[in-house]
């Protein structure tokens, strides 16, 4: 299995980092994708991570499952086109997008949401609810294909339910 885990500026180093190192513990092959490739980028607190490839140069058909971290990353990565596109593609193909805490804005910018159940930090509701979809408060929401949470304190439930959608 093979997932790329989105890379920008800003992002928050926990929401990055759990799902990078545990789903690498379950043996999947986990590539950071940036907008631009072997680019440090760097979190909201200053941890430094290295792009290994850039959103423009992948494609959906390679890769098993997405996972968007949170922080103020998620804003960045909505402003390419190219990572639009590849979130896109992901859903289109009916493959996992996992999202947790600012993560559901690139969904919203790439997804069609309409009717469907995610949650994500709280004061994202309203962003949800205008993209057409039901804002859950809990700490994970699966709803098909998507695999949503909250912040940092749901990591270990976000990170069971992606492997749990692999499986």
């Amino acid at each position: 299995m093979k997932i790329a885990l989105l890379i920008e500026n800003q992002y928050e180093a926990k929401e990055l980092l759990y799902p990078y190192y545990r789903m690498q513990e379950e043996g999947y092959d986990v590539d950071l994708i940036g907008t631009k490739a072997k680019t440090i980028y760097t979190s909201k607190n200053g941890v430094p991570m290295e792009s290994d490839l850039a959103s423009q140069d992948i494609s959906a058909k390679d890769y098993d499952a997405v996972i968007i971290p949170g922080g103020f990353s998620p804003d960045y990565m909505r402003r390419n086109q190219a990572t639009v596109h590849f979130v896109k593609a992901m859903n289109e193909q009916n493959k996992p997008i996992a999202a947790v805490c600012h993560g559901p804005w690139l969904m919203i910018s790439s997804c069609k949401l309409k009717g469907r159940k995610l949650t994500g930090f709280h004061t994202l509701q309203r962003d949800i609810e205008n993209a057409g979809a039901t804002y859950v408060n809990e700490d994970v929401v699966v709803d098909g294909n998507f695999i949503t949470s909250r912040a940092p304190k749901d990591l270990p439930l976000f990170a069971k339910a992606i492997v749990d959608a692999l499986n």
